[in-house]
């Protein structure tokens, strides 16, 4: 693909979304290296598509830095996929659930910033994509620390665009309802309701997302950087 001659990293890699846009890179012809909490999963993947492959075990700066190290060379992209829902309807009945979900989401992001940023090539920019959500945008009404946590990572992404802005252009994504194992909870509760906002209405496949990705990946998207792009079927206009 072109502008991305060396390793991408993808963390959440075996999720319906990883996989989809694994899956179009590779037959892009990009050199891959693929990023989960283990499982078969991850490695089925890996051996498919020819890829490497690094298992995050622990929430910290020195673990993703580990799920990092078999990438080979710099990293010319990173797309960060890995997160995690909770609902908390009873708003701070379980304090856990904040602290989870700043963890998987918010924290996890920015510890593999740290650990991408000492890997970005020289003499040419790379790539980094973050994954916000629809709840940034509107707020999950079920998922405060969720929605707080993609908002973070707007905030991230931004700061980051400034950041390495002569090393690499960061952008995020914001998806809406995506057919993942993620919002089935969602669409069970609120489908029906939730399909009337939508304009195309339908929810999203996880294709459509792996393509607008690709595309921030891509040299076609050179001059984009401290973006969030929504991909929600016309849920969100702004």
């Amino acid at each position: 693909m072109a502008g991305l001659d060396g390793t991408i990293a993808i963390t959440g890699a075996a999720g319906g979304i990883g996989q989809a846009l694994c899956t179009l890179l590779s037959e892009a012809g990009c050199r891959l290296h693929l990023i989960d909490r283990g499982g078969s999963a991850l490695q089925d993947l890996a051996g498919r598509l020819g890829a490497t492959a690094g298992t995050q075990t622990t929430d910290d700066a020195a673990g993703a830095r580990a799920a990092l190290a078999a990438a080979e060379g710099p990293i010319h992209g990173f797309v960060h996929l890995a997160g995690s829902m909770e609902d908390d309807p009873g708003l701070g009945d379980d304090p856990a659930v904040w602290d989870r979900t700043m963890t998987n989401n918010l924290r996890n992001a920015y510890d593999f910033a740290t650990a991408v940023g000492d890997r970005l090539p020289e003499g040419t920019m790379g790539r980094l994509v973050f994954t916000s959500s629809l709840a940034f945008r509107r707020g999950a009404v079920d998922a405060v620390a969720y929605s707080a946590a993609k908002a973070g990572l707007v905030g991230i992404t931004r700061a980051l665009a400034r950041r390495f802005k002569t090393r690499a252009t960061v952008n995020a994504i914001a998806p809406g309802i995506i057919l993942t194992r993620m919002p089935e909870k969602v669409i069970e509760r609120r489908g029906e309701f939730l399909l009337k906002e939508i304009p195309l209405g339908r929810f999203g496949a996880p294709r459509e997302v792996a393509t607008v990705i690709r595309f921030l990946l891509s040299e076609d998207a050179s001059y984009i950087t401290g973006q969030c792009i929504n991909v929600d079927g016309g849920q969100v206009m702004n």
